[in-house]
């Protein structure tokens, strides 16, 4: 009985305490639905407009993407520049990116890809190092006031030069300079613009480690690269120009207004001449993708434009032609170096009278100290000489339009040229006065009496010529003869399509040189490029027409298989100007040049050309010169041909000859003639 009292009474307790239990449960259970209904309320009814706000922002921004250049063929559609691709890896930069997650990135790359570091500065080492959270806390505690310091330019120079005053760079691993330089790419790159990381070289081991490992770099994409080749030989490359490559980035002169234009900083672009020249058509237009982005994240890529590969251009020049005149310059200045020993290089261009085409341009300079010899195609546009007695035709021409002489009234006596105080001025031929006769004007051309065109001079100048009388003329003849020689191109940039012509150099015009003004009639003062020759010889072969002078003949699409497509622009004659003058006024003109070949006087100047097909008209030059203390000479040549219907242009220069009996000139263009009517056009129906 007493033990089942105990029991009764112990289970009487536990029900006691049941309720208890359980009403400590609810109110647990209680507690939680009310902290839960709080959170809630704090979310939903406190900074639910904020979290909606942010859950929903999204925003959408726009990334491009390189396309390939454009390609380069010569006129008969032979490949001239092409674009080798080859793998590469690259790196969009996210819209909204740390230093701190950039180095991680970089640091994680240089695990799968290896990379050059010539590249790489002392400022690259820095800022990496600084890119580490850890380095820029141990370094600001060496530096006062530096977590409260406003002025992050300031706190960022304090912190570069702690570093580099401690040396904390100097001894780098090989892995951590190679992560420093894509580091300095990533950082130099634009939020959403794409660059390359690595260009060449990417073995199949680089692919695949990348491709594996994307998850792990952020931003790191593999794509493809170009670069220009030159499938036909580099003959022309110095004239086409180049493409910066991916290491060079965009040109420091032109970097502020590439970057405007939408470039990135390590875009390749066209760096000089034609590249240059017509890049907004070769660079094409680039990919577009539309990016959304949400809370700084990129959600979503769609693309909006698939770019377009940039146009190709087709040239004027004639690539197998100019590699015929180019050896042929070459061999000619390699060969009259033995006898010449002063020659710097030489110079010819083959130019359309009717349309401005260029078909060659070739040059070569000349090492006076080793004798080794280059392509210099450029000399052509940006190296001046005078000329000598090439100008003549241009004097007569002006004569002729100023009145001074008319196409039936033109004879005047060959002499030597006495004025007072002076040595006498004299022709080649006359130096003492025994050849003295009367001349034609174009029989002047003939045999490029240098009396004449002094004459001429001396007449436009309102001065009358008497043996012995003092030089009297005005200042302004330099002016007059200066105006009349650049309506032909003489003396003023051509406007050829290739940046970097020189204008010329004119010899002093004051009146303690007033008697340079009758070297200037004869072509022995002031200076001229090779192309400006060009240009004045067809305006000459054209009837007066001075032609702007071009390498470009057409931009063209291209076609699905690879192949050249139909033409988008196509380069029309542009006439500068028109130099006046009757057919009987530029009879006496082309009559005198083809005198200077196939004439019958004595002292004609170019009849070693006279057994050229179809026949040419001409005009030799000899400039009186200078190397140090030795006497040289320019030999220059303008010629056309045929004569009677002119189609090309041949001119050539060569400085500094010491050989009085060299014919480099003549022999150049007579070599040049035969190349032109075996490779460009047929000589059929000319005589």
């Amino acid at each position: 009985m007493r033990f089942l009292r105990k029991a009764n009474a112990q289970n009487k307790q536990k029900r006691s305490q049941i309720p208890f239990r359980l009403n400590f449960l609810f109110l647990i259970v209680f507690l939680l639905f009310a902290a839960l209904i709080g959170q809630l309320a704090y979310l939903q009814i406190i900074h639910g407009p904020k979290f909606e706000s942010e859950a929903t922002s999204s925003d959408n921004q726009t990334e491009t993407r390189n396309v390939q250049r454009g390609t380069i063929y010569d006129s008969t559609g032979k490949l001239l520049v092409a674009n080798n691709t080859s793998r590469a890896i690259t790196y969009t930069k996210p819209l909204s990116v740390t230093s701190s997650q950039m180095y991680k990135v970089a640091n994680n790359l240089v695990n799968y890809v290896s990379v050059e570091t010539d590249t790489l500065t002392e400022r690259n080492k820095v800022d990496y190092y600084l890119a580490d959270p850890k380095h820029t806390e141990a370094v600001n505690k060496h530096i006062p006031n530096a977590d409260t310091m406003q002025d992050n330019e300031k706190l960022t120079k304090l912190q570069t030069d702690y570093v580099k005053k401690h040396n904390l760079v100097k001894k780098m691993s090989e892995k951590q300079e190679q992560a420093a330089v894509l580091y300095a790419k990533m950082v130099g790159a634009y939020a959403l613009s794409t660059i390359y990381l690595k260009t060449s070289d990417v073995s199949d081991t680089e692919m695949a480690e990348v491709g594996e490992h994307l998850s792990l770099l952020p931003g790191v994409k593999i794509g493809t690269s170009w670069a220009r080749s030159y499938p036909n030989g580099e003959s022309v490359k110095s004239v086409i120009g180049t493409v910066t490559s991916e290491k060079q980035g965009l040109p420091s002169d032109q970097i502020n207004k590439l970057l405007a234009e939408g470039y990135s900083r390590n875009d390749s672009v066209g760096s000089s001449y034609i590249e240059s020249q017509y890049e907004n058509a070769l660079k094409g237009t680039k990919e577009v993708i539309n990016v959304q982005t949400q809370n700084n994240e990129i959600i979503k890529e769609v693309k909006q434009y698939g770019g377009s590969p940039g146009d190709n251009l087709q040239l004027t020049i004639n690539a197998d032609f100019q590699n015929q005149v180019q050896k042929i310059v070459e061999d000619n200045v390699k060969n009259a170096a033995g006898s010449n020993p002063y020659i710097p290089g030489g110079y010819a261009v083959v130019m359309n009278p009717k349309t401005g085409g260029i078909y060659a341009l070739a040059g070569v300079s000349r090492d006076l100290s080793t004798g080794e010899v280059k392509e210099n195609a450029l000399g052509t546009i940006n190296q001046t000489f005078v000329m000598g007695s090439v100008v003549k035709g241009a004097m007569v021409m002006g004569a002729l339009n100023d009145g001074v002489i008319t196409p039936t009234n033109n004879t005047l006596l060959e002499e030597p040229i006495k004025l007072a105080g002076t040595a006498a001025k004299t022709s080649w031929f006359n130096k003492t006065g025994a050849a003295n006769m009367s001349l034609t004007a174009a029989d002047a051309l003939q045999v490029s009496s240098n009396t004449y065109m002094m004459k001429l001079a001396m007449l436009e100048g309102g001065f009358k010529y008497t043996s012995g009388a003092a030089l009297n003329l005005p200042t302004s003849i330099f002016d007059k003869l200066r105006q009349n020689f650049k309506q032909y191109g003489l003396g003023v940039k051509t406007g050829i399509d290739i940046p970097g012509e020189a204008s010329g150099f004119e010899g002093a015009a004051d009146q303690s040189h007033i008697g340079n003004a009758l070297d200037l009639s004869f072509g022995n003062y002031d200076a001229y490029t090779p192309i400006q020759l060009a240009q004045y010889a067809s305006t000459i072969a054209n009837g007066g027409y001075r032609l702007q002078p071009h390498i470009l003949k057409s931009i063209r699409k291209t076609n699905r298989d690879g192949s050249l497509g139909p033409v988008k622009y196509e380069m029309q004659p542009n006439v500068l100007n028109v130099v006046d003058g009757t057919k009987d006024q530029w009879d006496v003109v082309k009559t005198g040049l083809w005198r200077v070949v196939h004439g019958s006087n004595t002292y004609r100047t170019g009849g070693s050309m006279a057994s050229v097909k179809p026949e040419i008209a001409a005009k030799t030059g000899t400039a009186q010169t200078f190397y140090n203390n030795t006497e040289t000479e320019t030999l220059s040549a303008i010629s056309y041909a045929p004569a009677n219907d002119p189609q090309v242009v041949v001119v050539v220069a060569f400085p500094n000859i010491t050989d009085s009996n060299s014919k480099i000139n003549t022999e150049t263009v007579k070599q040049i003639y035969e190349a032109y009517w075996k490779t460009v056009q047929s000589s059929d129906g000319f005589k």
